[in-house]
């Protein structure tokens, strides 16, 4: 397995997410209904996990995921399974452009902790099925959000009651024995969601985030750093851990605009990830100029050049030519190539075909190979 990970990310990887399929969201509404117990839903579940696995092996893919099949929100699920956070119905307005989404978030009732987490089954299962059709140069890969996310996405805080620093220290403890845990189920192959990055990428966004913190935007955005590292400081030696940042991803929507300017140093220099799964598919994510910060000869920036939005596949020459002009920044052999987020970040997924999302993971697979060689 070691050998395997000293490649990841692969030079054709992905986010994570993919849509749903019709059997598994008939399922989950006769779940809903009352129509099925949980035990049937599972069923169904592990078994449409299982073609997944068997289609990302045969499209070409290295890391192997099991789509978040389980889930409805790609955070909000895996951050109320922590002690002390719950989901819960509110009547915020959804950010996204043109759509809507369900009224969903979560609060703090009590200290933060991680304990026994229900996906640490998913993951076990996901590694067994890669185990089970893989041919040994698979790796599966999980992904759980970062752990600003808890910071900037509740809505409500019960516990704490304003005393950030120890709501700081439970949630890098927490995250520090979730890593543990992931790692002691087999786990070598990890990626942190945190979209908190795009309070950073436009004036709008850092004004609103001074204003409600009260803090210097560099203080912030410092403060961010520091949770994630100090969340990963303890992670074995043989782990991955890589980022991934978008700017919102809801049915085929977006929320916000603008380049890594801001944060460049924070992500490109301060940062003790692996990896950064960077989006790229459009003029909304700005230039390649940032990526001048990039210091680190042991790390990899996969490019998001092909979107997960829309159907149309890129032309596959001036996507090679986005990644030579990101070399001028970063060495080639430190580049990889993805789409820029997964295909369903919530259970709704994208507006593109099952098959249409197939063919855009085959065109990142194909661009790879024609750049790097095989993944």
């Amino acid at each position: 397995m070691t050998n395997t990970l000293v490649k990841a990310p692969f030079k054709a990887d992905h986010v994570g997410s993919f849509l749903r399929t019709a059997p598994l969201k008939e399922a989950r509404t006769a779940y809903t209904n009352g129509e099925i117990d949980r035990a049937a839903l599972k069923a169904v579940e592990d078994q449409e996990i299982e073609k997944l696995v068997q289609k990302q092996i045969e499209t070409g893919l290295k890391s192997i995921t099991d789509g978040e099949f389980r889930r409805a929100w790609w955070h909000l699920d895996f951050l109320s399974g922590l002690e002390g956070v719950e989901e819960f119905e509110t009547e915020y307005i959804s950010q996204f452009k043109g759509a809507k989404t369900k009224n969903k978030a979560i609060k703090v009732v009590g200290k933060v902790a991680f304990n026994d987490h229900y996906m640490l089954e998913h993951f076990t299962f996901l590694r067994e099925a890669v185990e089970k059709y893989g041919d040994g140069s698979q790796v599966a890969k999980f992904s759980i959000p970062s752990p600003n996310m808890l910071f900037t996405r509740i809505q409500e805080d019960e516990y704490y009651n304003g005393n950030n620093e120890q709501f700081y220290h439970d949630t890098v403890a927490a995250y520090q024995k979730a890593i543990q845990a992931f790692y002691d189920a087999g786990c070598r192959y990890l990626q942190l969601d945190d979209t908190s990055w795009i309070d950073f990428v436009s004036e709008e966004r850092i004004n609103a985030v001074v204003e409600k913190l009260g803090m210097d935007v560099q203080d912030i955005i410092n403060t961010r750093v520091s949770c994630l590292n100090d969340a990963i400081a303890k992670k074995p030696e043989d782990m991955l851990i890589t980022m991934h940042i978008c700017r919102g991803n809801f049915r085929s929507t977006y929320i916000t605009s603008g380049g890594y300017d801001t944060i460049s140093d924070a992500i490109f220099a301060n940062l003790n990830v692996d990896g950064l799964f960077l989006e790229y598919d459009d003029n909304r994510s700005g230039d390649f100029e940032p990526l001048k910060n990039f210091t680190r000869s042991d790390q990899t920036v996969v490019l998001g050049l092909v979107t997960s939005k829309f159907p149309e596949l890129e032309n596959p020459e001036n996507i090679k030519e986005r990644i030579q002009e990101a070399s001028q920044f970063i060495p080639l052999e430190n580049l990889s190539l993805s789409p820029q987020c997964g295909f369903a970040s919530t259970e709704e997924g994208n507006e593109l075909t099952e098959e249409e999302q197939w063919n855009k993971i085959r065109h990142v697979v194909q661009i790879a190979e024609d750049v790097w060689g095989n993944n």
